[in-house]
């Protein structure tokens, strides 16, 4: 790239990356690696898996959306922001083409508690088989709107973000791990200083807590050296941030990373959405095929929602 991006087109990135890596996995979402390293996906692509047109983000970004305008409308609002997620379940909001075709069975859970008037931050299952990736793949929009904020309340937002779906403490200490690693590329920092930083202030935050240990993969300094044998693609949240952070290592332009994270088969779609969030951080929007952008169905709402993010986070006596 010929300069590096400022703060605004890295935010931006980060939102359109997350929607392009998703759309990118949809079409071929639970099918092998096998089979990607005989068809590989190339680019955008209509149908596969769950029959959809070329460009459609699945659950992981119509949530990550609802977050999004919620966060612009609200504020940091856990009980409004399950109530988007519920619009989506219900009315199909910020749906890609008006109908929900997928959903993982630990959100389905929590959602049906919300409605059963469970608090918002009570409603994730706490339980370890509760560690899907489902609040991991909607959290970048949090993490962004906590970057000003100090690191008790940057940690606290994304726990209790992650919460609304996913209570276990290793799926909201995961979100964390993200968003310090968003942090730490938003000062425009190398793939390898950010990660490196990250994991220090990851250690830092939680040395005392026994699931530490749990992250050892992902905390890994020579993260990048791992082999694509040693990278699991599944939807377990910890196979979702390992191999998000491998593919950011191991590549050096955006599409090369969400294109090796679709590629890696199985749980695509949502490998794709937080590497590309990663990588669009990291390399700022312009860096972003237009031909995937503008695959993309609700262009003009979708710039709305983005523009109003953008304009929340440099306004309302902000410092970015």
């Amino acid at each position: 790239m010929s300069s590096m991006p400022d703060r605004k087109s890295r935010i931006l990135g980060g939102l359109w990356g997350s929607l392009v890596g998703d759309a990118l996995g949809v079409p071929v979402e639970f099918q092998s690696r096998a089979a990607r390293v005989a068809d590989p996906v190339t680019g955008m692509r209509a149908y596969g898996t769950h029959r959809q047109p070329a460009g459609t983000w699945s659950d992981d970004g119509a949530l990550l959306l609802c977050a999004a305008e919620s966060l612009v409308e609200r504020g940091f609002d856990t009980t409004d922001m399950a109530q988007r997620f519920l619009q989506w379940h219900d009315h199909a909001l910020w749906t890609a083409h008006g109908n929900v075709f997928d959903i993982g069975s630990a959100t389905s859970q929590a959602l049906m508690r919300i409605r059963q008037g469970i608090p918002a931050e009570e409603a994730g299952g706490c339980d370890p088989s509760s560690n899907g990736n489902g609040s991991l793949m909607r959290i970048l929009p949090v993490a962004l709107h906590a970057l000003p904020e100090e690191d008790a309340v940057f940690r606290d937002r994304l726990q209790r973000a992650s919460a609304i779906t996913h209570g276990h403490p290793r799926s909201q200490m995961a979100c964390v791990f993200f968003g310090l690693m968003v942090r730490a590329l938003m000062e425009g920092n190398s793939a390898g200083t950010a990660h490196r930083n990250a994991s220090l202030e990851f250690e830092r935050l939680y040395q005392d807590s026994p699931e530490l240990e749990v992250f050892h993969k992902v905390l890994l300094p020579n993260l990048g050296g791992v082999p694509e044998t040693g990278v699991n693609s599944g939807g377990y949240v910890m196979e979702t941030l390992h191999a998000a952070l491998w593919c950011l290592l191991t590549t050096d332009r955006f599409e090369q990373c969400v294109l090796q994270a679709v590629n890696l088969g199985s749980d695509t779609d949502t490998t794709g959405c937080v590497a590309g969030g990663l990588a669009g951080v990291h390399y700022g929007g312009a860096a972003i095929p237009q031909e995937w952008r503008d695959a993309l169905p609700r262009q003009v709402d979708l710039t709305g929602l983005f523009t109003g993010f953008i304009h929340d986070l440099f306004t309302k006596s902000r410092t970015m």
